[in-house]
């Protein structure tokens, strides 16, 4: 929530209270609660709001700059208006007797019409990221893990907080944790062969940060090795409307035979549809995928999802409703193709520069490698020369030190100036 609108809420919606005069504490005074020893193993702040803290700084010390975020994966383009529409509609009807509705629905299947999906496999949710810490919830502290390397920071932190892993050494990887390295050198696609088995498999294609889209090949390899070792995969497909139509990749896991006995899916409105600020998503967890012990994983996340979870907001829900229409689905699409062309443009001036370049076709990230340096180095030098911000491969995970991401998300005009800036400093 923005601060303005804090301030404005405490201001409107608390109420005015005779309170107590606030006592003098000393400065050394504590409670007798314990902290989580596993906040202790955390490197750091969380990626995104470090650079957050990075564009603050450099805005103080250039007030006039322009700074273009090329950054953090938020989109820029409006929600078309047939999906606005649909929630204005819906939220203005929540204010006549008939139109009002309180809870919303936790489960829905429209998105998996085709592929044999049951609307009680599918939870409704406010997000991806929100879904992955209720499954590493739901997991608990004595699983293991692996994460492809690199990867979206929250996998692994999720797990570090729950307990699933040990201290994190000088190469930036925490003890118990698999990483499954996916690298120019490799296709992007782990040699499961040297992978050892661990209880939950996280792998997301197409992949953040390096926009690679695993090929059906490749996600059948996966399931097999799964099926092979007793795993469950978490597939996240937050960004499966950007693969290319006709190319053959797979948008989600279970267009890949035996999936449903070994993966769960998680997805989200959030870069398909610009329901960033909105917050919707989903999961889905096939009845025919157990525990060793025969029980259903469905039935337990099912209960984590009652305990922690009102469902997401009605009017969210009229919006993804809206998007999932045949007119709503070819507005979004248009959405989508306007951050392709972007990640085309952004591809082609690494290229013109003599840059490796990876992503970009089938994903809004362009991974972009600088042999020898330091991503932080790289990061900060760009923002210092060019007023461009962009990621640190290395937060992503020690994978990928010596990269670069950089988004397509932000408006055509903004993304080629950065363009002619980053050709200006790095030719």
């Amino acid at each position: 929530m923005p601060v303005n609108m804090i301030s404005k809420f405490l201001e409107k919606a608390v109420p005015q209270l005779d309170v107590a005069p606030p006592v003098k504490i000393r400065a050394s005074w504590r409670t007798g609660v314990l902290r989580n020893p596993n906040m202790e193993k955390l490197q750091k702040g969380y990626l995104f709001p470090e650079i957050g803290i990075k564009h603050e700084e450099h805005l103080k010390k250039y007030p006039d700059a322009k700074v273009i975020s090329l950054g953090i994966g938020d989109t820029t383009e409006p929600i078309p208006n047939i999906v606005t529409s649909a929630m204005a509609k819906y939220a203005l009807a929540l204010s006549t007797p008939e139109g009002y509705q309180g809870y919303g629905p936790e489960k829905g299947h429209k998105v998996y019409s085709d592929m044999g999906i049951k609307e009680s496999e599918v939870f409704i949710s406010d997000g991806a990221q929100c879904d992955i810490a209720r499954l590493q919830m739901l997991f608990g502290p004595n699983v293991t893990i692996a994460v492809q390397d690199p990867t979206f920071p929250g996998y692994v932190d999720n797990g570090v907080i729950m307990g699933q892993t040990g201290k994190v050494d000088d190469s930036g990887k925490y003890a118990g944790i698999e990483y499954m390295r996916c690298a120019p050198e490799n296709a992007f696609f782990p040699d499961l062969s040297r992978v050892r088995q661990t209880d939950v498999i996280f792998f997301c294609s197409p992949n953040n940060p390096t926009g690679h889209v695993a090929s059906r090949e490749q996600l059948r390899q996966l399931v097999d090795f799964a099926r092979r070792n007793g795993s469950i995969i978490v597939f996240d497909s937050a960004y499966s409307s950007y693969v290319s139509a006709g190319g053959g990749a797979p948008q989600s896991i279970y267009e890949i035979p035996g999936a449903r006995e070994v993966a769960i899916e998680v997805s989200s409105f959030s870069k398909f549809a610009g329901f960033t600020g909105v917050r919707l998503g989903w999961a889905v967890v096939p009845d025919e995928l157990l525990y060793s012990d025969g029980s259903p994983v469905a039935r337990d996340f099912d209960r984590i999802v009652c305990t922690c979870f009102n469902g997401a907001s009605s009017v969210a829900q009229a919006g993804g409703l809206a998007c999932l229409s045949e007119e709503g689905h070819a507005a979004i699409q248009r959405v989508v193709g306007v951050y392709k062309e972007n990640a085309r443009v952004l591809v082609e001036t690494f290229e013109s520069l003599g840059k490796e370049v990876y992503g970009g076709a089938d994903s809004p990230y362009v991974w972009v490698r600088f042999p020898g340096r330091r991503s932080w180095d790289v990061f900060a030098e760009i923002l210092e020369k060019t007023h461009v911000i962009t990621v640190p491969g290395s937060g992503f995970g020690p994978g990928g030190e010596g990269f670069i991401r950089v988004s397509a998300f932000n408006s055509r005009d903004r993304v080629i100036e950065a363009c002619e800036r980053l050709r200006s400093f790095l030719a």
